[in-house]
């Protein structure tokens, strides 16, 4: 499954949207995507971002051997953008450490 976190963008065909973090961690956990594609800003940072979802993966990766999927960024926040490509970065190190 291809889960596609957005707030405003159409979602590309073939993509599972979501709205909020919760949701796409909901469907992480499950075990069955493949690919997910994030943007940062939501529209209620409050409730959550798209970074909030680089941080549940990579904590399961680091604490309990969870397989990512393809991770993707969409935001055209650049900052934010930055810091979850970062994020990424240290998911693929510590899948290949693990």
């Amino acid at each position: 499954m291809k889960v596609y976190l957005d707030d405003e963008r159409p979602t590309p065909e073939g993509w599972h949207r979501v709205y909020w973090p919760e949701e796409a961690i909901a469907i992480l956990k499950q075990g069955h995507v493949t690919e997910i594609s994030l943007d940062h800003d939501l529209g209620n940072d409050e409730h959550g971002t798209g970074y909030d979802v680089v941080l549940w993966i990579e904590e399961a990766v680091a604490t309990q051997g969870f397989q990512p999927p393809v991770i993707r960024v969409h935001s055209a926040n650049s900052s934010a953008r930055q810091k979850m490509e970062f994020g990424i970065a240290n998911i693929k190190r510590l899948n290949m450490l693990g």
